[in-house]
């Protein structure tokens, strides 16, 4: 790869702002490190604060709950605190290295309360970070959703720039990107369909979850991969103090979770999982005949073992499958993950992350009574190694770099009695990886700012033959390479800089460049995602997708940090997207590439957001104003045209109420523009066949869509070891029919004429789950 002057100048800047650091340092200087657990459950506290009240310096705790201060030597007074905690004050005398476990009771008043966040109060104006939202599953335990199954995917939608892309589903775009440029993340593992029963439910049990973190922009250097956003979902460790049994009976599923310590304090398991009986339900009611299959399951299970002080494994993994068929035809997809983490401390200010990752994804179809059969599906092997080095109280640096190696299978059509029609496409390969160098910097009492570096390279590896098309789809060239030669290759040079400048105690304001690369792409003919979507590596055709976004933001709290408002403007350029010539059929075609034109988009909005984080009522409003176009050469005369996903207006109002120490309501409404899409705008006859007539490229829109989902929350009474509750939703409260499609079809009262036909999914739908732990 040649690297041009422009980019020797970001290389060399950012390699600048790293070493800056290191130039300064004193004498006498000792560090304070160790871990911050809830006493409870033993579970890490992520994002918990230790501060010096007297000096005003401190830190937080990192995904595993390690923390490292370097302070001076004397007496300090400390304060520990996480929301949803009891805070605690220490007083120590720092005279060498000080090693600091500490455990935090959960607060009493957090029983009729309720706190929406897991971060100090004013970490939205003090950290370089924006466009970036975490929650707890606290957070999302009580909010109404679809059948009553508690859901991170549908909630994420209801945040500023985070949109549906379909009734229902699980399908989301970010600032403008499609859905395959989201990075799904559990526990490290990418996940690459996070739906079940065709995008209804997520793949994830919220029973095995401990938080999540979704980054829209400003994405730090450790991540990459994807253009538009990042999604990392953290299980949990499982409880090092007591056996606990939880679970729910829902209309449409149930769900067990069995946790506890196998040793004390060292070693715990958590095992969790799920299953619908959609199919069981209707076979009763004489809806579904009994050869009917209409079903998902899933399994979460992970194992956590502190070896001593300094070393910790953790072996976690996921296994999910869908069933949707009728006899011996039908349909199955799933998706498989596991990884195997160590943690090692090397001394009180290095930290050590090393990780192994597997992850698949496959589907099937079953056809003419189950003889013959379709499959496809990625295959990932990959490892990771990060670093963090806690250099002092305003330096927090993190590096390293990952390797993965990835398996497509773009599709096999089996017969079971005549192996002669057997169609099996080529497995593709690649390998991806990467390196990063980022640091976390308080440059001054009002200045603070998040910086790093990162450069990936990808390469398609044999056997398998580059061939060249020509404008009919016909090859014109092919050139074959042996097993594991390099057919193409690419790289990226990505910087990513947020940078927050404190206006007041109670205001900031923030901005923001990160570059991303995109090696994967996703071959869909839906904006919502469907099982049968086909995964293809950037090859001699298809280059790698690069995203350039900037973003600018206002931050400002009220009431001593209870309220929250914001604004943020964003633009990104987008470059190699993708689209399908017209006609293109992406299954069993082993000329695929032929058919995906590539050009440039760009997404331009602005978010707005207000948020209650406290109190008995809590809650949050966003408003999205947002453009998303393409232009690509060969579809729409060459001139911009809306993406699939633009959508002008996107409205989420969330609201809940805690009424007492039992019972609490919530509901959420939202309004969104209809989807961009593409209908006939005529027709016309020829040799006595009628044919639709075709303009510009999403040209029209769906209708608005606009919801009310209500739901009452009951804890049932406190017993010594016992604990219930019910949950009563209603989705679709006012009974709104929004439109899934429209297809056009001719009168069947006017004979001639052509009508539009509008599916719509769901009218009202209530719902009821009944919850336990013990």
């Amino acid at each position: 790869m040649k690297i041009h002057t422009n980019q020797r100048i970001e290389i060399f800047g950012i390699a600048l702002l790293m070493i800056l650091p290191f130039l300064s340092f004193s004498q006498d200087k000792f560090t304070i490190s160790g871990k911050i657990t809830d006493a409870e459950n033993g579970e890490d506290l992520i994002g918990a604060t230790i501060f010096d009240i007297e000096q005003q310096l401190g830190t937080s705790t990192n995904t595993y709950g390690f923390f490292s201060l370097t302070l001076p030597e004397g007496n300090y007074k400390l304060q520990i605190s996480y929301l949803g905690f009891q805070t605690i004050t220490k007083k120590i005398q720092l005279d060498e290295n000080l090693k600091l476990n500490i455990s935090l009771e959960p607060s009493s008043n957090s029983l009729d309360e309720v706190e929406i966040i897991s971060e100090k109060k004013d970490a939205n104006l003090s950290s370089a970070q924006m466009s970036v939202e975490k929650m707890d599953m606290k957070q999302i335990s009580k909010l109404p959703v679809l059948f009553g199954e508690k859901d991170i995917l549908k909630t994420i939608q209801l945040l500023p720039g985070i949109s549906a892309t379909s009734e229902g589903g699980n399908g989301f775009s970010v600032r403008g990107g499609s859905i395959d440029q989201n990075l799904i993340l559990l526990d490290e593992a990418p996940v690459y369909s996070a739906s079940h029963l065709m995008g209804f439910f997520s793949v994830f049990n919220s029973d095995a979850l401990k938080n999540m973190s979704v980054y829209k922009g400003g994405i730090p250097a450790n991540y990459g991969g994807r253009a538009s956003s990042v999604l990392d979902i953290s299980m949990k460790d499982g409880n090092n103090q007591n056996f606990q049994v939880s679970g729910g009976l829902g209309l449409i599923s149930s769900r067990l979770t069995l946790e506890g310590p196998i040793i004390k304090d060292k070693m715990s398991f958590i095992v969790s999982g799920r299953r619908s009986y959609a199919d069981l339900v209707a076979g009763a009611v004489g809806i579904l005949d009994d050869d009917a299959n209409l079903y998902f399951y899933d399994l979460n299970a992970k194992l956590n073992y502190q070896i001593n002080d300094n070393n910790r494994i953790f072996l976690s993994g996921y296994f999910g499958n869908d069933e949707f068929g009728y006899g011996a035809m039908g349909m199955n997809w799933g998706n498989k993950t596991g990884t195997l983490r160590w943690n090692h401390i090397f001394n009180s200010k290095l930290f050590s992350n090393t990780t192994l990752i597997y992850s698949e994804y496959d589907y099937g179809f079953k056809l003419n009574d189950g003889e013959s059969e379709l499959s496809s599906g990625i295959v990932d092997y990959g490892f990771k190694q990060d670093f963090t080095y806690f250099l002092n109280p305003k330096n927090t640096l993190s590096f390293g770099f990952n390797s993965t190696h990835h398996t497509f299978n773009p599709g096999k059509l089996e017969h079971e009695n005549n192996d002669n029609t057997e169609i099996l496409l080529d497995e593709k390969f690649a390998l991806e990886s990467s390196i990063y160098l980022s640091n976390k910097q308080e440059i001054t009492d009002r200045v603070s700012a998040e910086y790093g570096l990162r450069i990936s390279n990808f390469s398609q590896l044999g056997e398998g033959y580059n061939n060249t098309y020509n404008e009919d789809n016909q090859i014109v060239d092919s050139v074959y390479f042996g097993k594991n030669e390099v057919m193409q290759s690419y790289n990226s040079i990505e910087p990513r800089l947020s940078l927050s400048y404190r206006l007041a105690e109670d205001k900031s304001i923030k901005a923001s460049y990160n570059k991303m690369g995109q090696y994967l792409h996703l071959m869909s003919n839906s904006t919502s995602g469907q099982p049968t979507d086909t995964w293809v590596p950037s090859s001699h055709n298809i280059q790698p997708l690069d995203v350039n976004q900037y973003a600018l933001g206002y931050f400002q709290n009220f009431q001593d940090n209870n309220y929250e408002f914001s604004v943020e403007a964003y633009y990104k350029d987008m470059y190699n997207i993708t689209d399908f010539k017209d006609g293109a059929d992406i299954v069993l075609n082993e000329n695929l590439e032929s058919y995906i034109l590539q050009g440039k988009g760009r997404s331009f909005g602005a978010e707005f957001y207000l948020k209650k984080k406290t109190g008995k009522f809590t809650g949050w409003l966003s408003y999205t104003l947002s453009r998303t176009e393409n232009q690509i050469e060969g579809i729409n005369n060459n001139e911009w045209y809306p993406s699939k996903i633009d959508k002008t207006h996107d409205i989420s109002l969330v609201g809940s109420y805690q009424i007492n120490k039992r019972w609490s309501v919530s509901a959420t409404w939202v309004y969104y523009t209809g989807n961009a899409v593409t209908f006939p705008s005529g027709k016309y006859e020829y040799d006595g066949f009628t044919y639709p007539y075709y303009t510009e490229r999403n040209g029209y829109r769906m209708p608005d869509y606009h919801r009310l989902d209500l739901n009452v929350h009951l804890e049932g009474k406190q017993k010594k070891r016992f604990k219930s509750s019910w949950d009563f939703s209603i989705y679709n409260a006012y009974n709104r029919y929004n439109a899934y499609s429209i297809d056009f079809q001719e009168s069947e009262t006017v004979p001639g004429t052509t009508e539009a036909v509008q599916l719509s999914l769901f009218g009202i739908v209530p719902s009821v789950t009944w919850n336990f732990k013990f």
